[in-house]
């Protein structure tokens, strides 16, 4: 049987999302569920909106909780669909009292327990059946006013959710994000008497795949191409931009977890300077399991658990953590790297700092994003010789010890004016140059887990890339790689090489 359908936040595209022209359509689709998120003025109404500020997508600045419906019922946007407005949750639940029984159910979000009993009671007022989603104290609100509600239980942690919640807020549903559950969770909790809903599916490989773990529900942008998906098992894939959705998602979850989760214990490996934590091993096994059932036929290497790459078939590189030591000690300057390699190229490469809640990204031959902005490097202020004066070159250690040549390398630089600086993440180190952070990269030894992602996102942003031979090379069997602005590429290759031959 195939997953019910949640619209998420209605059917949008013609009409601004969370409207009532949204709703309206996702209910004319004959969708199961449709999933709207709410929120409160500041004189206490509800009203349907996803973000805390109105400045994305009805350019206000501020915040909804400052003001009163009144100014909010005033604001207009234009859509494709003409002029709209911001609704109440009570003019939302008004179509639903339309619909014919066994017809789509609307599914009310939150993410602050705050509105959770002014939602209800408004719920509760009109009499319409609904489901609730979201922030976990919300949910255990509604459940506290409503024995009888249909609650999404949100679990987003790799496994299980443990038998005492389950038991304390009595879900109909555990809805987590598609990314967390294995197949075997998806069934153990199916087993335990519990639909499986997961969110937001909007490529054709995760829709298969939740289709093909059993999954009862999932939450989508995109209704025509779920049931498109849903009934052609054999639908054509896209590899290079299922790829990069599959890597994103991954990339928010490391986001998340590094930033939230206890490092736990610190141990050594090659010596007492190479760290790796529990969030290292952690997010590493999620990761692996997630690529292992949307592309069974891949290989995959891993920073923390190794791995192989065979002729003939794509291969993932992954660091999870890259720059351990810092995360160790309390530095937040680390990143997360994934890479999908095909016959010897890269061609998806996905980069996270977790503590600026960045997502840098690029498909070979399709350019460089940063969460979702075209990156294109620019002019630099200054020509010829005198190109590198006032600028910054990044390096990064052999571990913790200086490589061959690093200090004439630093004092070459120097010479012409430019700083040197050490960061403790290759990963950023090399992809900053797609940002401008900086005119040059110089890594001693190249590492595709550590590398790959930030070579293919800065060579996509319009730098250089050359191996020690001074190669256009994104991918090196040996020896070193240099990612510079094109306006001084040549220059800081020279540098770069004549220290390295110093002994």
């Amino acid at each position: 049987m195939s997953p019910r359908l949640t619209a998420h936040r209605g059917c949008w595209g013609r009409h601004l999302e969370n409207t009532l022209g949204a709703v309206a359509e996702a209910i004319a689709a004959g969708v199961d569920y449709v999933e709207i998120d709410v929120r409160l003025t500041s004189d206490g109404q509800v009203v349907v909106l996803h973000d805390p500020t109105l400045e994305r997508l009805w350019n206000v600045e501020r915040s909804v909780s400052e003001l009163t419906w009144d100014v909010v019922s005033a604001v207009r946007a234009q859509s494709e669909a003409g002029e709209q407005r911001i609704p109440l949750l009570s003019e939302v639940l008004a179509l639903f009292a339309e619909v014919e029984p066994g017809g789509p159910q609307l599914l009310i979000d939150m993410d602050h327990a705050e509105v959770a009993e002014p939602a209800q009671r408004v719920v509760a007022a009109l009499g319409i059946s609904v489901a609730w989603c979201g922030y976990l104290a919300g949910m255990e609100k509604v459940r506290a006013m409503d024995s009888q509600a249909e609650i999404w239980l949100p679990w987003n942690e790799p496994g299980l959710p443990p038998q005492s919640l389950l038991d304390s807020v009595a879900p109909a549903v555990v809805n987590s994000n598609h990314y967390v559950l294995s197949s075997q969770d998806v069934a153990a909790i199916r087993a335990m008497g519990y639909r499986v809903s997961v969110w937001t599916l909007d490529d054709a490989g995760s829709i298969l795949w939740a289709k093909n773990a059993g999954v009862d529900s999932i939450t989508t942008n995109n209704i025509s191409l779920a049931r498109q998906i849903l009934g052609f098992q054999d639908e054509p894939r896209d590899l290079p931009n299922e790829a990069l959705v599959v890597a994103r998602d991954l990339a928010r979850f490391a986001i998340s977890y590094t930033s939230q989760a206890d490092r736990g214990e610190v141990r050594t490996k090659a010596n007492a300077a190479d760290l790796v934590t529990e969030v290292d091993t952690a997010i590493e096994q999620v990761v692996r399991r997630v690529i292992g059932e949307r592309f069974p036929d891949h290989d995959f290497v891993g920073e923390e658990f190794g791995g192989e790459a065979r002729a003939g078939r794509p291969c993932w590189y992954l660091d999870p953590v890259d720059g351990t030591t810092n995360l160790a000690n309390g530095i937040p300057w680390n990143s997360f790297s994934l890479a999908l390699v095909i016959d010897g190229s890269p061609v998806v490469g996905v980069v996270a700092d977790p503590w600026r809640g960045e997502i840098f990204e690029a498909v070979a031959g399709t350019g460089a994003f940063l969460n979702g902005k075209a990156l294109k490097l620019g002019e630099l202020s200054k020509s010829g010789e005198a190109a590198l004066a006032g600028t910054v070159v990044s390096t990064e250690l052999a571990g913790h010890l200086p490589w061959q040549g690093f200090y004439p390398f630093l004092t070459a630089l120097a010479e012409v004016a430019c700083t040197l600086r050490v960061m403790g993440s290759g990963t950023l180190t090399v992809t900053g140059i797609a940002a401008g952070r900086g005119v040059g990269a110089a890594i001693h030894k190249f590492g595709p887990v550590d590398h790959l992602a930030g070579v293919l996102i800065s060579r996509e942003a319009g730098a250089k890339v050359l191996d020690e031979a001074g190669n256009e090379n994104l991918f090196p069997a040996q020896g070193g790689v240099l990612v510079a602005h094109p306006a001084v590429a040549d220059q800081l290759f020279s540098i770069w090489r004549s220290a390295a031959a110093t002994n």
